[in-house]
């Protein structure tokens, strides 16, 4: 944010070995020169910072120019321009991306409105499909959402009640989506509805559905903690969806979505530790330069244990997402260390962006500092994506599941 700006990136926490491929480090390098060159100028030009989104129009163009440079379709099938990254250099591919403290971080690979929300969809997609919604996503000239959340289905994700009815050649679909991610600058969405004949059912289809259809309609008004509107509701009334939107076979949406689940959990991680990485690096530098009783409150023991706790669990949950994406190239289901990892990442980014407000004091609640807000969304990241208790119900479930 403006008053905790960077002037040039920031060196590494601690001098440590890389730990991903050659091409990843390179990719690294080029995104921190976007990162830190045009999109930092872009951001000072038109006052973009983490309390203050930018437009439809700015996204856009950050989305293009993201895609010019071959970032943002990196996680598509090679098919489609993807690099078939291994999972750990796509783990430190993100984690440098947020790292990085730009306000602009979620926007370089698409990941509220971009390729992530579609890349595993594009194997089950048709042809017409494929030319019609997720092409133009990979060229960045539309964005799409992800909509299954409603008020009651949330970690109950079969408990749908929007409701899809075939009619002719189309479903009719009714109902509410409720916190979808990206929906206020979407043009598509990625929705999941019921199309059980029985009510009591479950039965889950995936339609992809224009948002500027007629019977559609998203409503964006609130903000959720985080300060930023990226959030929004989408209601459908009588909405008319072609038959040939339907992903995939009827009833087989909620398999589609969840498919993925392990490695999508995992990869939600780098974000948290990346954006703890900013939390700690603005409170070491704070207890540098700010002074009480004569000297930095750096020379203070109570501040110094409270930095290095902070290093040490954010060690130590990084070591915990690099393992289990190591799992995951190896071949492993790895269910359990995936929650684990999202879990053990979201609260210990949590606790550092907590200590991070406790060194900066008074300067620490105000709203405009970075750490606040970091502190607000680092909150979040503990709710969204699978709650920690439902994590918990997962690691539990492997645990006794291994024993049986």
């Amino acid at each position: 944010m403006k008053n905790d700006s960077i002037s040039a990136m920031p060196a590494p926490l601690f001098d440590a070995p890389f730990e991903g491929s050659a091409r990843a480090a390179d990719l690294i390098a080029r995104i921190n020169d976007f990162l830190w060159g045009e999109l930092a100028a872009l951001a000072g030009t038109h006052g973009v910072d983490h309390e203050h989104g930018a437009d439809r129009a700015l996204l856009q163009q950050v989305w293009k120019r993201s895609q010019a440079l071959g970032f943002y379709g990196m996680t598509l099938p090679a098919s489609m321009g993807g690099l078939e990254l291994s999972v750990l250099d796509h783990v430190l591919i993100k984690e440098a991306i947020y790292a990085s403290g730009s306000p602009f971080a979620p926007h370089v690979l698409g990941e509220l409105s971009g390729p992530p929300r579609v890349g595993a969809l594009a194997h089950q997609a048709t042809p017409w499909q494929l030319q019609q919604f997720i092409a133009p996503v990979a060229q960045a000239d539309k964005a799409i959402c992800f909509a299954l959340t409603e008020a009651e289905a949330g970690s109950d994700a079969g408990a749908l009640q929007t409701r899809a009815v075939r009619v002719g050649d189309d479903f009719v679909i009714d109902g509410r989506k409720r916190f979808i991610s990206g929906a206020p600058f979407a043009d598509h969405a990625v929705l999941m509805a019921s199309t059980a004949s029985d009510p009591a059912q479950r039965e889950i289809s995936a339609f992809f559905v224009d948002l500027k259809s007629a019977g559609v309609r998203v409503e964006a008004g609130y903000k959720t903690m985080a300060g930023q509107s990226h959030t929004g509701d989408i209601v459908l009334e009588a909405c008319r969806v072609p038959a040939a939107n339907l992903i995939g076979a009827p009833g087989r949406g909620l398999a589609l979505a969840l498919g993925r689940i392990t490695v999508n959990r995992l990869l939600h991680c780098p974000a948290m530790l990346g954006l703890a990485q900013v939390a700690l690096r603005d409170a070491r530098d704070y207890a540098l330069q700010r002074r009480q009783f004569g000297r930095a409150i750096a020379e203070f023991q109570a501040i110094q244990h409270l930095l290095a706790d902070m290093a040490t669990e954010l060690s130590a949950a990084r070591a915990l997402m690099l393992g289990t994406a190591r799992q995951i190239d190896a071949g492993s289901q790895a269910r359990a260390e995936a929650s684990m990892a999202k879990l053990f990442c979201s609260e210990t980014a949590f606790r550092v962006a907590d200590r991070a407000v406790q060194i900066h004091g008074g300067e620490g609640i105000v709203q405009g500092r970075r750490v606040e807000f970091l502190f607000r969304m680092l909150r979040m990241y503990r709710v969204l994506t699978g709650t920690s208790e439902i994590q918990r119900n997962t690691i539990a479930k492997e645990l006794l599941a291994a024993r049986a």
